[in-house]
């Protein structure tokens, strides 16, 4: 890691930063070529693994049979919201709003269930296939018989995590028989420890944060040798678990008859923790939709590890703390302080920019959304509205055709909150 005062002198911005105030970061390598280490092939190749299991969840997860097994979430727009932000924004929204709701995801009620449960399908196969006598043409609603339990039960998966991959994770592995181990930070609310052991999983607890508790957890399951480790830092399978969101969205896209061409250009805001989760669901919307989407990451300014590593060019070389940054956030699921080792080496070319924001405009957010659309979100998932107005001017002063702009805040999660936990956010957003 370079020395600070060397990159204080390179990035003067990150004096602000130290300050804890919010900035926003343009990525000058946005829309360059280069080439990257997977395509829209890879994409494809995760769609069909997520059809092949489709009968194992209708069997498996029964909440899913509505969706025939496939795990997707809505595209809501959000009419009262957009005028309850309108009145109180500088830069008004001029296109629609809408909620990419994953936090209505079956299983694990976030993102995560697209990531994190995908990585699990591919081990499983993998076991399934070399020691069970699965083939690809089965009808996988066998996974959920003894015989795969038993074999599972031979094997063991692990995870790092501040809580929703740890959920997503933990739920699916031990469903299917592996001994699933959860190693979780401080920054982990409690209620999804308590949900994770009362399905099964073992969770062990760090007091201290998130790239302690992934580094122990490394090393653990590397003195295991039937343990397969799932890497919230450097992931490819993660990456493109979350990518097939991209193919998902083309087609609500189509079905509610949202333009996203050169007159219409498509903004899509993503809480940013590791980096990994908004950087897979960037990475298939460019895939699948092109120049005219735009993504854009929101960070605590208390912890914005992905601006950082990207604006150094050190990406995982670097932590908020090496910079002085406390890591404190009541955003628990961005919680992360040291960035992905491939989310800022792919998100290069791809990412538009990077905004923070305080931690108490995220809270209001959630009171907000409440209010006005009687969703509920856990505060991270919120993050991208909090980002929004200095987002549009930005944009307005980037020339962006902003008229017939469509805006999707990506929801990260939030279904799955104990209604006293969800009071309790309302109440710290409603007392600000």
């Amino acid at each position: 890691m370079s020395n600070i005062d060397e990159l204080l002198s390179e990035f003067p911005v990150i004096k602000e930063m130290q300050d804890y105030q919010p900035i926003f970061w343009k990525n000058p390598d946005y829309q360059t070529v280069e080439n990257l280490p997977v395509g829209i092939e890879h994409v494809f190749d995760a769609e069909a693994r997520f059809q092949r299991f489709a009968p194992y969840f209708e069997v498996a997860f029964p909440e899913t049979l509505p969706m025939h097994g496939i795990l997707e979430s809505p595209l809501i727009e959000l009419k009262s919201m957009k005028e309850v932000l309108n009145a109180q924004f500088e830069h008004q929204i001029e296109g629609d709003l809408y909620l990419k709701a994953d936090n209505y995801l079956p299983i694990s009620g976030s993102i995560k269930s697209r990531g994190g449960i995908y990585e699990v399908l591919k081990f499983a196969e993998k076991v399934a296939i070399e020691h069970g006598g699965l083939v690809y043409g089965d009808n996988y609603a066998v996974l959920n018989e003894e015989k795969y339990h038993k074999l599972f039960s031979g094997y063991g998966i692990a995870v790092g995590s501040t809580g929703n991959l740890g959920l997503s994770i933990g739920i699916v592995a031990s469903k299917l028989g592996f001994n699933t181990t959860v190693h979780m930070s401080a920054d982990a609310a409690q209620w999804k420890k308590d949900m994770l052991r009362s399905k099964g999983v073992n969770v062990v607890e760090y007091n201290d944060n998130f790239t302690h508790a992934i580094t122990e957890g490394r090393k653990q399951a590397e003195q295991e040798p039937t343990t397969y480790f799932i890497d919230d830092e450097g992931s490819y399978d993660l990456f493109l678990g979350y990518a097939v969101a991209a193919l998902r969205l083309q087609t609500q896209l189509k079905a509610q008859k949202i333009k996203v061409d050169e007159k219409h250009p498509l903004f899509v805001y993503l809480p940013a923790g590791v980096g990994g989760s908004p950087s897979g669901v960037a990475f298939g919307l460019k895939m699948v939709l092109g120049k005219n989407v735009h993504p854009v990451f929101a960070e605590p300014t208390h912890i914005p590890s992905v601006v950082l590593g990207m604006m150094t060019g050190l990406n995982d070389k670097i932590s908020v703390y090496d910079a002085g940054i406390d890591g404190i956030t009541k955003a628990d699921g961005l919680a992360v302080g040291r960035p992905s080792r491939i989310a800022g080496k792919i998100m290069k070319t791809l990412l538009y920019g990077i905004q923070t924001f305080e931690d108490q405009d995220m809270m209001k957010n959630v009171v907000q959304l409440h209010d006005s659309e009687r969703i509920d979100l856990e505060p991270s998932a919120a993050s991208g509205f909090t980002i929004l107005d200095s987002v549009l001017g930005q944009l307005k002063e980037d020339g962006y055709p902003l008229t017939n702009a469509s805006h999707i805040v990506w929801a990260t999660g939030g279904s799955m909150v104990p209604e006293e936990d969800m009071e309790s956010y309302l109440a710290d957003g409603r007392n600000i």
